[in-house]
């Protein structure tokens, strides 16, 4: 490797000039000569039977070119959307049909019944508007606790009492005995609330099929295109893969739910082919709300046993999970696998158990969401050792102090090996940072005009990883350009500034020499994708022994030029030279005489690293609650976390600050709520459903104190979800602890003004309980 000229610093991204100057490549600004357009009828019951529909009507409009149903799908041989998630249930997990379109019942609002596509999308609504569909409505529950109910209406006759797995982890006889030591017992029963990823792009798409060849095209907006790819091809179209290819151009935000297949992709597909034109489909933001996967949705009941000294004993995690009406791909995973590495947080807790009781509800089907998991395990870890110190009177500092793991490497009771950290001097950072001393004071002139202020203290621990296994390539063309190809991609992350500054420091080549290569199966042979704050250690380590392997192969070809040994040539600053002597030259050289000569120096690499990295911090907010109306406004937040080495400190910064902004928005103002009698949603557009303004956050104070991993060999550990696992318990524990001198004990997400005002209330009454 060479000196470092490039990582660690705070490169301004290259992608943003585009950007700003309105030149960036988004699906629904691309032209597509001859492109029809394609609309979704959904259902406007969340569970109905479909008596019968008449499609002539429709099919009949002016500029009306086709209209499927589920019929038309089976007649084609269409498949189902998979299931893909991997997980150890207790009993075989139950995985119900998902077709394309709803096929004789509707099972939530948004559910697609047909599809029509016609000349422009004016026309295709209008069709759509005029398919009569003759429903039957059936009794429906939004709930997961109560769709478990005896008496709940089932959703799908295989899964008797909507029961789609039983899910365990850990050693439950280790736990009882942690219990009967105890010399207190902490219980809590909390609400992990449903979440919409929101991004400012809706999804969309658009699909091409060529006659002559059979093969397939779909340009999306997403965030894995070759997983897209395999399950498209294999499971739905029954095609071999290399026959579709599916690209990304520029992503405006994903945070997980642009990673999964839709019924969209699948009927945009199915009439390309019909129709032997190109057909487009843009999802408007309430369809948005109905349609793209969800996230969270959880009730927990949780214990935690502490000894007389308060050092953590057990932790017992008993979950239900809401999964929606169908299985998304990956949605058991977030539910199980993903909350069961970090369950526990950052403590050195001996024994830990988790059970998920996943359910099926008339609600749109869950999926991964930024964290996927990590900040369900960490909210139920913090918010118990919380209440734990407000129980035991003790220092909600102190007693984290007591039990943060100081000593590494170390096992985690869930079979996690973490490597590094310094958690104990983030939590002395943070406190000092945020002015824990100066509080008291702040307090009280905060009690002198009438408000409630509140000191909120959290810590965190992610596992970073998503899949396991990358690929990367390096291709020298011939414009003289270094491309670097990799299977993971950006969605605003800033990939395209990022992995050139790793690459200049590999190659010893300037910034701008490199352009980025990705979300393309044509010119991307693998890739897993991004999710997990995957990419960076992933795909930077494949790319690193990508150019390692080019270096090999140009030192072989540089001897020969130069007339030397192999084993007497160095390589630094872009250069092969022999020590001593000035001979030398240079790599781009080297890859222009290999070109010449019919051969190549581009190597291309599948790295097997499936070392999991775990970015943890400590954090602290501080609000103040207005007692009379229940607005609670953040005034401060301030973050001391471990990223490992840095590569760009600037993007880093950006990642956490955006992961905070989401994670406050769950904890103060976000919900996508359902009518719990008629399973019919309450929040399908931004005037229901509240994201944070620029008015709503403070100066979000972001510092870094790495610990470099030798799990990869850059030493980074993923930023991209932390702030979103940091956030919610941090804002909550403000909020509680300006609530505490009522007697306010425990407040569900998100902490609106109507649900702070009525907890206030309640407690001045004498008659406080839990707000859910």
């Amino acid at each position: 490797m060479q000196k470092s000229l490039e990582q660690g610093q705070s490169r301004r991204r290259v992608e943003d000039g585009r950007f700003l100057n309105g030149a960036g490549r988004y699906v629904d600004d691309m032209q597509a000569d001859g492109a029809l357009h394609g609309v979704v009828l959904r259902s406007p019951h969340a569970h109905a039977r479909i008596i019968g529909f008449d499609l002539s009507e429709a099919a009949a409009m002016p500029g009306v070119r086709l209209v499927l149903s589920a019929a038309d799908l089976r007649a084609e041989g269409i498949g189902d959307l998979p299931c893909v998630a991997v997980v150890a249930t207790v009993a075989p997990i139950i995985i119900p049909s998902r077709p394309a379109l709803a096929d004789g019942i509707v099972r939530h609002v948004g559910d697609p019944v047909a599809f029509v596509v016609a000349d422009t999308a004016a026309q295709a609504r209008d069709a759509a508007e005029a398919i009569a569909v003759d429903y039957e409505a059936l009794p429906a529950v939004a709930d997961a606790a109560a769709a478990l109910a005896p008496d709940a209406p089932q959703l799908w006759p295989e899964a008797p009492g909507n029961l789609s797995y039983l899910f365990r982890k850990g050693d439950w006889a280790a736990v009882e005995a942690g219990f009967a030591a105890a010399h207190a017992t902490i219980s809590l029963a909390l609400v992990n609330n449903r979440v919409a990823a929101a991004p400012i792009e809706a999804r969309a798409a658009i699909a091409y099929h060529d006659a002559a060849s059979g093969d397939f095209l779909l340009e999306l907006t997403g965030q894995g295109v070759h997983g897209i790819r395999d399950q498209l091809a294999q499971h739905i179209l029954r095609i071999p893969p290399q026959r579709l290819t599916v690209m990304a151009p520029d992503v405006g935000g994903g945070f997980g739910a642009k990673n999964f297949v839709y019924p969209e992709y699948v009927l945009l597909l199915v009439a390309a082919r019909r129709l032997a034109r190109p057909v487009r489909w843009s999802s408007s933001r309430t369809e948005d709300f109905l349609s793209s996967a969800h996230g969270r949705d959880n009730r927990t009941e949780a214990r935690m046993a502490l000894d007389a000294e308060g050092r953590i004993l057990a932790l017992d995690v008993r979950t239900i999970a809401n999964l929606g009406a169908y299985l998304s791909p990956s949605g058991p995973g977030s539910s199980t696998n993903a909350p069961g590495t970090a369950m526990g947080g950052f403590y050195a807790i001996p024994a830990v158990c988790m059970e998920v009781r996943g359910v099926f509800t008339n609600t749109v089907p869950i999926d991964a969401y930024r964290g996927a998991g990590k900040p369900e395990a960490n909210y139920v870890t913090e918010r118990l050792i919380d209440l734990a110190a407000r129980q035991t009177g003790r220092d909600p500092a102190a007693l984290r102090r007591l039990n943060l793991i100081a000593d590494f490497p170390y096992r985690s009771a869930m079979g996690m090996a973490i490597d590094c950290g310094n958690a104990k001097g983030n939590l002395a950072a943070v406190l000092d940072a945020a002015d824990q001393a100066g509080f008291a004071a702040r307090r009280a002139a905060a009690e002198a005009q009438g408000k409630l202020r509140g000191f909120g203290l959290a810590c965190f621990l992610e596992t970073a990883r998503g899949a396991p296994g990358e690929w990367a390539a390096v291709r020298f063309e011939a414009d003289g350009q270094v491309a670097l190809a990799t299977g993971t991609q950006s969605n605003g992350q800033g990939h395209e500034t990022s992995f050139p500054q790793i690459a200049a420091d590999y190659l010893g080549l300037p910034h701008a020499a490199f352009r980025l290569v990705q979300a393309d199966t044509r010119s991307v042979a693998r890739g897993k994708g991004h999710g997990g704050a995957r990419s960076l250690h992933m795909a930077g380590a494949a790319l690193v022994q990508a150019m390692d392997a080019a270096i090999a192969k140009a030192k072989h070809l540089a001897a020969q030029l130069l007339q030397t040994e192999e084993a007497a040539l160095e390589f630094r600053d872009g250069r092969f030279e022999v020590p001593g002597e000035t001979r030398g030259i240079g790599l781009l050289d080297v890859a222009r005489a290999a070109a010449e000569a019919g051969e190549s120096i581009d190597a291309e690499i599948d790295s097997p690293l499936d070392l999991i990295t775990f970015p943890n911090g400590c954090h602290v907010a501080e609000v103040e609650i207005d007692p009379e109306t229940g607005l609670v406004r953040l005034l401060r937040y301030t973050a001391v976390d471990d990223y490992g080495t840095l590569v760009n400190p600037m993007l880093t910064r950006g990642q956490v600050q955006g992961g905070l902004a989401q994670g406050i928005g769950q904890a103060l103002l976000e919900e996508v709520a359902y009518d719990a009698e008629s399973a019919q949603p309450l929040a399908a557009s931004f005037q229901d459903y509240c994201l944070p303004r620029a008015e709503d956050l403070p100066d979000l104070a972001v510092t870094f104190a790495g610990v470099p991993t030798a799990s990869n060999p850059l030493g980074v550990k993923g930023s991209g979800q932390a702030g979103c696992i940091g956030a919610p318990q941090t804002v909550m524990h403000a909020v509680l602890d300006a609530l505490a001198p009522l007697g306010v004990r425990t407040l569900d997400m998100p902490a609106t003004p109507a649900k702070v005002w009525a907890a206030i209330q309640a407690a001045r009454a004498g008659e406080h309980r839990s707000s859910r």
